[in-house]
């Protein structure tokens, strides 16, 4: 079982589609996939289809209460072998209740550590837009993370600031915790500033980068609305082209050596 988290300090650069469209595309492949929605918009929930006003429990109550993973963990029917653990408004009241107590940077960590490891192959955290308390315990708790990185000038501003915190929770709390891949997103090879973002973000990053990257895409955009992954809503489109190639390309980086 492998956790890794969807993080990026900078809003609007595509975690919540990366992670819906991901996390599917590999449920579609036979991985058994579980997605925990750490962002108190909840993206991640309603744009697997759940209905936030009608849920039965959430992140909230995995962070806050007596509850375990799986009893949380809601199968998406749409998607067979993919579940989530959906989030709501609440989660936003999580960062005042557990920063006052103490041990709350591995909350998270003793709650997936119960899980059994066949449980599920992939573990994918959603992140909010910040560095708070909720993005520190995803961080905590993942083997890896993967940046989504818009392609503009202002994503090359944040990539010090966005290494030096995965480099200070590293240190700090999770000594394992390593960059899984970096993906460009909202990319339009047309353009010369994103075909210079491109070539900045590999020099900095190398083979880190995916060399699949996601395009502008109006179904793309559309499919959250309707509850649906991208490879469900329209499969024909660029954008479900574009995830079916990240899907290969994560499988093939992490195939177990024969």
């Amino acid at each position: 079982m492998k956790v890794i988290s969807l993080f990026n300090q900078k809003g609007g650069v595509g975690k919540t589609t990366t992670n819906i469209n991901l996390a599917a595309g590999l449920a579609s492949r036979g991985k058994k996939v579980l997605t925990i929605d750490m962002d108190p918009q909840g993206n991640t929930t309603s744009g697997l289809g759940l209905d936030k006003r009608t849920l039965k429990g959430s992140t909230y109550d995995l962070l806050l209460g007596d509850v375990t993973v799986q009893d949380l963990a809601v199968s998406i029917d749409a998607v067979p072998g993919l579940w989530l653990v959906p989030a709501d408004m609440n989660l936003a009241g999580a960062d005042i209740e557990l920063s006052q107590s103490t041990g709350w940077e591995k909350v998270l960590v003793q709650k997936l550590q119960k899980l059994p490891k066949t449980a599920y192959d992939f573990v994918f955290l959603d992140c909010p837009p910040s560095l708070g308390v909720l993005s520190i315990n995803a961080l905590a708790a993942s083997d890896s993370v993967i940046i989504p990185m818009q392609s503009e000038f202002y994503a090359l501003e944040g990539i010090s600031q966005l290494i030096d915190t995965i480099q200070r929770v590293k240190k700090g709390l999770n000594e394992s915790l390593e960059v899984e891949g970096v993906l460009l997103s909202m990319y339009d090879p047309r353009k010369n500033l994103h075909l210079e973002v491109a070539k900045e973000v590999k020099d900095h990053f190398g083979d880190l980068v995916y060399e699949c990257a996601v395009p502008v895409n109006v179904r793309l955009a559309e499919a959250p609305s309707f509850g649906e992954p991208i490879h469900l809503y329209d499969p024909r489109c660029k954008g479900a082209e574009a995830f079916r190639d990240l899907v290969e390309e994560f499988l093939k980086r992490n195939e177990e050596p024969s």
